[in-house]
């Protein structure tokens, strides 16, 4: 028997009242959430946005944070207040930004520590830093120092690596903490030298320059900010910047390459991210005040006078640069059998 309709030409169903209805009830909705999601994006911020910086107050996101947001309020229209939530090392801010909801009104500002090296310190790390963040722009970056007291017999790189290859693990190095930022330069300095020295973590920053400079200990490397007053002053001296280039605060110290150590560019990075699945229209906004606000020149100008260098990439470019400091400190951490405790 003919069929009526080839088997290529389906005689298409006729919809029923019911189906019909479903239909039409599903494009509804499908419009009525795409009018709703771009009226919330064009109106955000609606609310004062939280700003979470995971460290105590006075350090460098703090410090950070507090410079941005006086200019996110006038480009924004609304508050963006900075709450404290310092503990395991930064981990308890960050677990927080984790589970906000991903609106455009929680925000994370905070260092490397938080992005690129406490998932290799941490057991049961409550966050993943490249899957729980929209990663927003590095804000800004500044070299470390090699510091050292002016009693300290090491004039220079070399003499410092001369001295400590006649002296293995005697030479104390004080740092702000077991696997901070500069615990893993110290360590990787030792690694690329073939040196060791013995490492004095503190409980932040400010305590292990305090004992630096009072020379109990001999050298560290420290955030050009924290230091920079103390070198001008004569109450330290720098050996060497861990920069590509020689920092405009220190002009007449060498890099790290400079006094022949190759491999050990490091910066001391501050960088601001959103909980994941930030609507696309609110986190190009965000991402726009931001780095409006970082190139604004007189921003500039201030963060230069801290050793601060803008960096305010985008959202693609931080991505690709927290994969690279992921891989980097997971080598130093492995290498070096560095544990947090």
């Amino acid at each position: 028997m003919t069929q009526p309709y080839p088997p290529t030409r389906q005689r298409p169903a006729v919809l029923n009242g019911t189906a019909r209805r479903l239909r039409n009830a599903l494009f509804a909705i499908a419009a009525g959430l795409m009018v709703t999601t771009a009226a919330v994006a064009q109106s955000w911020p609606q609310k004062p946005v939280s700003v979470i910086v995971p460290f105590p107050a006075g350090g460098s996101s703090d410090t950070i944070a507090r410079m941005l947001a006086p200019p996110l309020n006038e480009k924004l229209g609304q508050p963006f207040v900075i709450e404290n939530k310092p503990g395991a090392t930064g981990s308890i801010g960050a677990a927080m930004v984790k589970r906000a909801p991903a609106d455009g009104y929680t925000m994370l500002v905070a260092p490397i520590s938080v992005y690129a090296i406490n998932p290799f310190l941490h057991k049961n790390l409550p966050y993943d830093p490249a899957k729980d963040f929209d990663l927003l722009t590095v804000a800004v970056r500044a070299p470390n120092v090699l510091v050292a007291h002016p009693s300290f017999p090491a004039n220079t790189v070399a003499e410092l690596i001369a001295h400590l290859k006649k002296n293995p693990g005697k030479v104390s190095f004080a740092s702000s903490g077991a696997g901070s930022s500069d615990h893993l330069t110290a360590a990787l300095f030792w690694q690329k030298t073939g040196t060791q020295g013995l490492h004095v973590p503190y409980k932040g920053g400010a305590p292990a320059v305090s004992d630096l400079l009072a020379g109990q200990t001999n050298v560290s490397f420290q955030n050009i900010n924290a230091i920079v007053q103390h070198v001008k002053a004569g109450k330290l001296k720098a050996l060497a910047v861990t920069g590509e280039k020689r920092s405009d605060l220190l002009a007449n110290v060498p890099t790290l390459a400079e006094a022949g150590v190759k491999d050990v560019e490091v910066y001391s990075w501050q960088a601001v991210a959103a909980p994941r699945g930030l609507p696309k229209d609110v986190k190009s906004k965000l991402h726009g005040a931001l780095v409006a606000s970082l190139n604004d020149p007189q921003m500039r100008a201030k963060l230069a006078e801290s050793g601060f260098e803008v960096v305010a990439n985008t959202p693609e470019e931080f991505t690709k640069f927290e994969n690279q400091e992921l891989q980097r400190w997971k080598t130093v951490i492995e290498t070096g059998n560095i544990t947090a405790e």
